[in-house]
């Protein structure tokens, strides 16, 4: 019985090597098989047989062993040159989709996002180009795949709208003039309250104040008209935080967004972004919030505001005294002083003037990369205006040129558009690739 057992044992044993040695020379002859059919094609390849040499790839490429990816990539060559020849697009496709398949495996190298996004920009795909380098930074990590990405993310194109004057978006409407006369567009440019104002606002929620023909008058979003406000009113300026600045005699004061007017009075008073407004009393300039406290003290020659009124971003404000503009962030003045300045926005860096030239600087007022410019503004949505000599062009957080300057002007991005100055007049450009926030 003993013996019998141990022959049972052997012979399992015996069983069990031979399938070890049957899957091993399995593996081996798929390899085998492979650079057999391989040579062939290849033999074919040098003769520009291409289509013999298709259908020996095919079957190469489609085992699960060590010559797959060689047999792939000779496949890729052979369906491009054939597409090149014939312009069937089949081929194209097929190509296509041994690049698909090479991404989607968890070995996938950045070389093969670099070539899948090259060849997208060869045929002038922008987004998809764009896709595969995202997904391949997200899969690899590549630096390059990233430079690549970055070198193609800010591709711009110009509308056909044109303004002989625009200010600055709020609430996603930019003001624009036209003929003399003031409108409202949106974000890139396109017309959604018609030019045939003498001044328009800023939109609340719902509505905006105008003027025309001496009449001041709220209007919606639709340009029906809502309310006739008093004779004495005699000017506004911009909504922001549900406030707006009404000139009542020589004073300024502030109304909501139903139009009651508060009580306290200034000598001027800005636009509210982030709760604060820049205002004027005693022949000074400081910063309040809405509930008339001074977070900065009516003692400055000025507060820095940008077209429509802003001042207030990132807890941090620029004021001009004697001269000299100090960055004060949370109430605080910090020490470096600047020729000028241009106010922060909702994130990024705010240019400021030193030694004739504009650079940029964080909200504890460290320099950002070496460059200087001709002028500046401050960052929005990840790009900043630059002028260099006599064009203004947009530069990335990293300071890196991203749109080379060719314009007479240029304004912030809003929403992925910008105002920029042609020979024309203002137009808008609009990112064919637009994040609100940097992914990568």
């Amino acid at each position: 019985m003993k013996k019998a057992n141990r022959m049972l044992l052997g012979l399992g044993f015996v069983i069990l090597l031979l399938i070890s040695w049957a899957a091993a020379l399995g593996s081996e002859s798929d390899a085998d098989k492979q650079s057999v059919l391989i040579r062939q094609a290849e033999e074919h390849i040098t003769d520009k047989e291409y289509i013999v040499a298709v259908p020996l790839l095919e079957e190469a490429a489609g085992y699960n062993a060590s010559h797959t990816l060689q047999a792939e990539n000779l496949l890729k060559e052979v369906y491009l040159q054939l597409f090149k020849l014939s312009k069937q697009y089949v081929y194209s496709s097929n190509y296509s989709k041994v690049l698909e398949k090479q991404m989607g495996r968890s070995s996938a190298t950045p070389e093969v996002f670099k070539e899948a996004a090259e060849y997208e920009l060869g045929d002038n795909n922008l987004p998809a180009a764009l896709a595969v380098l995202k997904q391949g930074v997200l899969k690899t990590g590549s630096e390059e795949l990233t430079a690549l990405y970055e070198e193609n993310r800010y591709a711009v194109e110009l509308g056909r709208s044109v303004y002989e004057e625009v200010t600055a978006t709020s609430n996603g409407k930019i003001q624009v003039r036209r003929e003399g006369l003031w409108g409202l567009a949106n974000a890139a440019g396109n017309l959604v309250i018609p030019c045939e104002y003498d001044k328009i606002s800023t939109f609340s929620t719902d509505r905006a104040f105008v003027k025309k023909d001496g009449e001041v008058y709220g209007i919606d979003n639709n340009n029906n008209r809502l309310i006739l406000l008093h004779e004495e009113i005699a000017d506004f300026g911009n909504f922001g935080n549900e406030r707006i600045p009404l000139r009542i005699g020589e004073e300024w004061r502030r109304a909501n967004g139903e139009f009651t007017i508060g009580s306290t009075a200034f000598e001027a008073i800005g636009m509210y972004s982030n709760g604060y407004a820049a205002a004027k009393v005693n022949g000074k300039w400081g910063v309040v919030d809405t509930g008339s406290e001074w977070l900065v003290p009516a003692e400055y020659d000025e507060i820095i505001t940008d077209e429509l009124g802003r001042s207030y971003f990132q807890n941090a404000v620029f004021a001009s005294k004697s001269g000299a503009v100090y960055l004060i962030v949370d109430g605080k003045p910090l020490a470096e002083a600047y020729e000028d300045a241009r106010p922060f926005s909702e994130n990024g860096y705010a240019a400021v003037k030193k030694n004739g030239q504009w650079q940029f600087i964080d909200t504890e007022g460290k320099v950002q990369f070496g460059q200087t410019f001709d002028d500046a503004y401050s960052f929005s949505q990840h790009l900043a205006a630059v002028k260099v000599g006599e064009q203004w062009g947009y530069i990335s957080l990293s300071g890196k040129v991203v749109i080379e300057p060719q314009y007479l002007g240029a304004k912030s991005f809003a929403d992925g558009s910008a105002p920029v100055k042609t020979e024309s007049g203002w137009q808008f450009i609009t990112l064919l690739e637009y994040e609100e926030e940097v992914s990568l």
